[in-house]
């Protein structure tokens, strides 16, 4: 059974490096050698970790000539951020439920 594809993007999002690799790519389109100057880890190591961004549809790649540039795309994020602001909405009406509540509590309190 293949993980679902919002499994597959936060199983992506779990590892800082990729983290940071997407954190880069924010700012724009890079080559494999430029992501991987600021890691102290192989180019190996690194083409990994673009490997499984790439497979979560976190990242895109193409080939210009030599180099292979690489890109974030947005929809998995898009997905990943409807799906955390569901969660969101339902923890802050709680939360505003409880507040209300204890407000109550404090009026009722207050009352000799």
């Amino acid at each position: 059974m293949s993980p679902d594809p919002l499994s597959t993007t936060f199983a992506a999002l779990a590892d800082p490096t990729r983290r940071a690799i997407l954190e880069r790519l924010a700012e724009g389109d890079a080559t494999v050698g430029e992501l991987a100057e600021p890691f102290d880890m192989t180019l190996p190591a690194i083409s990994k970790h673009l490997a499984v961004l790439e497979r979560a549809g976190l990242i895109a790649k193409s080939r210009h000539g030599q180099q292979r540039l690489c890109r974030i795309t947005a929809n998995p994020l898009k997905n990943a951020d409807t799906w955390l602001n569901e969660y969101r909405r339902h923890w802050e009406a709680n939360l505003d439920s409880l507040d209300a509540y204890l407000t109550r509590l404090q009026s009722q309190e207050k009352k000799p």
